[in-house]
């Protein structure tokens, strides 16, 4: 029987997604044997072969990592993922476990942690780090109220973080492949969720609330 890990990598950086086979590579027992650039490709593979983990990057061009791993814990329940990112755990770790993830990883911690990671996961652990794991404790202890920004879509989040970060309209429709009309509508219910008025009062609420990383 071949207990060989297969794995399939889904990242739109090309310059990634070899990185992380080269890291995979000095493994004997996994192989990346498909690679996705953007989330139709992630679903073509997914239904041709069968796979033993699928690692995907959050940050995809149109439907987000977010939202194609909830299309595939409904489509493929039973095939892991790990979701990788350049956001903090403590940005999108706890919306990506919510969503089904077996495990969150940070980009630039991939070439000492990947490996175990996959491993960790494939053995039907999960696989998160102490920030997260702590995280997670102190929502469990506290069961708070939910704060404002607790109550967005997870693409109306993803914008948030954009729009407090500094982007245009024009900028995150472009990175989000969505119109700039689009981009309006979800501003425009982020700040009537968020009792907020406009960009400045965002990106303080951001700032204060450590959502984003300058």
């Amino acid at each position: 029987m071949d207990t060989t890990i297969k794995i399939l990598i889904a990242d739109d950086h090309a310059i990634v997604r070899e990185g992380l086979k080269q890291i995979v590579a000095e493994e004997s027992d996994m192989v990346v044997s498909g690679e996705a650039a953007n989330v139709n490709e992630l679903f073509e593979l997914l239904a041709k072969e069968k796979w033993t983990i699928v690692v995907l990057d959050i940050n995809m061009p149109g439907k987000s990592g977010l939202e194609a791993l909830k299309d595939m814990k409904v489509r493929y329940p039973k095939i892991p993922v790990l979701i990788l990112s350049m956001f903090s755990e403590e940005q999108y770790g706890i919306r990506a476990l919510k969503a089904g993830a077996s495990g969150y990883l940070k980009k630039v911690s991939a070439p000492t942690e990947l490996v175990k990671a996959i491993k960790t996961i494939v053995s039907g652990r999960k696989y998160i780090n102490q920030s997260l794991a702590e995280k997670l404790a102190e929502i469990v202890e506290e069961n708070k109220k939910k704060i404002p920004h607790e109550n967005l879509s997870d693409r109306e989040y993803q914008i948030m973080c954009l729009i407090a970060l500094g982007k245009t309209a024009e900028e995150i429709g472009g990175e989000l492949s969505i119109s700039v009309h689009t981009v309006y509508s979800y501003r425009n219910r982020i700040f009537e969720k968020m009792n907020l008025k406009s960009n400045v009062e965002l990106t303080q609420y951001a700032i204060q609330n450590k959502l984003i990383e300058l």
